[in-house]
């Protein structure tokens, strides 16, 4: 393992674990921070004095992890409940969901040739992707986020989760579920949340599609290859296809360019003229950290046009 993914662990029993993950600095943890505190869901997430808790499956158990930034280029990350042989593939996914492994340097190089991307890179120097914690989850969010607010998004998605979701089987500072398998979602009736039938609809159909094709968002796919497949569902357009494809497959150049966020901040900073398709040329094959830098220069408006949408 080289130093950079260097990992300290102690384990105070057999299924408790405190590592500590190395990272490349710069990395913009207020984003970061704030991107996870807006999108927990009650129930399987809080955010709390800066201290980032959440429950997961692994290996078959329920678990409770919570994450914190430390010194030294390092995220702090304690779990309960996780079988020593499990940590190499925890690790991996908590590498991934921070996006841990990026190389800012060589991300800035590529998008300060662009004035205003210089401009935002300054504002928030090592600024990551955030990733979802697993294909079924993030495909959820994804699908109950279309058209609507994240606050709106979080509301269904905690009725999701509370109607569906497995009770909680260790005790977690609160959290009382983990979050629906893809079984029940494909299986259970979801015109009940409050949401548009086609909309409840398409989290059936999208479950049950990655039921049949477990590869569909498998981190490291073609963009290109993802997309073709995603807009083959019914209900999963290049919006949500390009969103999961940045969100969750961790495609670098994905961005959904019919975003109203992203078109709003673009506008904002340029001129109403500003047209995304065109500006987004220039930030290949990095247009998923350029959509990121977007989305969060809406927080220097107002914290209510931060967390309209994305």
């Amino acid at each position: 393992m080289s130093p950079l993914h260097a990992v300290r662990r102690t384990s105070r029993s057999n299924d408790q674990h405190t590592l500590w993950l190395r990272y490349r600095a710069p990395y913009h943890w207020p984003s970061a921070l704030a991107f996870l505190a807006a999108r927990c869901i009650p129930g399987i997430e809080t955010f709390d004095e800066g201290v980032y808790r959440r429950t997961l499956v692994i290996a078959g158990r329920h678990a409770v992890l919570q994450a914190r930034p430390a010194c030294g280029q390092r995220l702090y990350v304690r779990v309960d409940g996780v079988p020593s042989a499990a940590i190499p593939g925890l690790i991996a996914r908590v590498r991934r969901v921070f996006d841990l492994d990026a190389n800012p340097a060589q991300i800035a190089q590529a998008l300060m040739a662009d004035p205003l991307l210089a401009k935002l890179l300054a504002a928030r120097p090592g600024l990551r992707v955030p990733q979802g914690w697993d294909a079924c989850e993030q495909a959820m969010r994804t699908v109950l986020g279309q058209q609507i607010s994240v606050a709106g998004a979080m509301t269904l998605a905690s009725r999701l989760v509370a109607r569906h979701g497995q009770k909680l089987r260790v005790q977690g500072y609160g959290l009382t579920h983990v979050f629906p398998t893809l079984e029940a979602i494909a299986c259970a009736p979801l015109d009940n949340l409050g949401m548009p039938r086609s909309r409840a609809a398409t989290l059936g159909t999208l479950a049950r599609a990655l039921l049949d094709q477990p590869g569909l968002l498998r981190p490291g796919q073609p963009l290109e290859t993802v997309i073709e497949n995603l807009c083959r569902l019914r209900g999963i357009g290049p919006w949500s296809a390009h969103y999961l494809a940045l969100r969750q497959v961790g495609a670098q150049d994905a961005l959904p360019l019919g975003d109203v966020a992203l078109i709003k901040a673009l506008r904002l900073l340029e001129g109403g003229d500003a047209q995304l398709g065109e500006r987004a040329l220039a930030w290949r094959p990095w247009r998923a950290y350029a959509a990121q830098h977007l989305w969060a220069s809406l927080a220097d408006l107002s914290p209510t046009a931060a967390t309209a949408r994305r």
